[in-house]
C-alpha cells in the first residue's frame, strides 16, 4: 500500500472517530503528496523518496513554527504544532539516535579517508544519501563538522 493510500485510509478513520486535528493534518499531507504526484507525472511518477521528502518538508515547517511560537510566548500554538508534528512523524521512517548517526558518520569518514573541514563536501553527500529521512539534516551537518574539525 502506498503512502497516499495509507493516508487516505487513515483520513477515513479520523473522520469516523471525529479526530479533527488528525484529519486536518492528514489532509495537508495528502495535498502535498498529490501536488508532488502531479509534478512528477511527466517523469514517470512519484517514488518513495519523493513521498518522504514531502513528509520531511511538512515536518520541518512544524519544527520551525514551534520554534517561532515559543520565541513569542505562544505556547498554545506551539502545542498545536507539536501535535501535528507527532502525526506527521508517524509516517516517517524510524528516526536514528544521535549515537547511531555519529557511528555512521565515523564509518563514512574512515572509508573516504577524510581528515579536515576541506573534506566536508566529500563526506556530507554520502551521509545524506543514506540517512535522508532517518535523521535531522541539521544534526547530521553538526556531527560531520564536529568530526572533521
Amino acid at each position: 500500500m502506498s503512502l497516499l493510500e495509507n493516508i487516505s485510509d487513515d483520513m477515513k478513520k479520523a473522520m469516523k472517530s471525529r479526530e479533527k486535528l488528525r484529519l486536518e493534518t492528514l489532509r495537508l499531507i495528502r495535498a502535498g503528496l498529490l501536488e508532488k504526484q502531479v509534478e512528477k507525472r511527466p517523469s514517470g511518477g512519484m517514488t518513495a523518496e519523493d513521498e518522504i521528502a514531502v513528509l520531511i518538508s511538512a515536518s520541518k515547517k512544524r519544527k520551525e513554527s514551534i520554534e517561532i511560537y515559543r520565541k513569542v510566548g505562544r505556547e498554545d500554538l506551539a502545542g498545536q504544532e507539536e501535535k501535528e508534528l507527532a502525526i506527521i512523524q508517524e509516517y516517517l521512517p524510524k528516526q536514528l539516535s544521535e549515537e547511531e548517526v555519529e557511528g555512521f558518520i565515523k564509518k563514512v569518514i574512515t572509508e573516504t579517508s577524510a581528515s579536515s573541514q576541506n573534506d566536508f563536501g566529500k563526506v556530507m553527500p554520502l551521509v545524506m544519501k543514506e540517512l535522508k529521512g532517518k535523521a535531522d539534516g541539521r544534526l547530521i551537518q553538526e556531527l560531520v563538522k564536529k568530526h572533521l574539525g
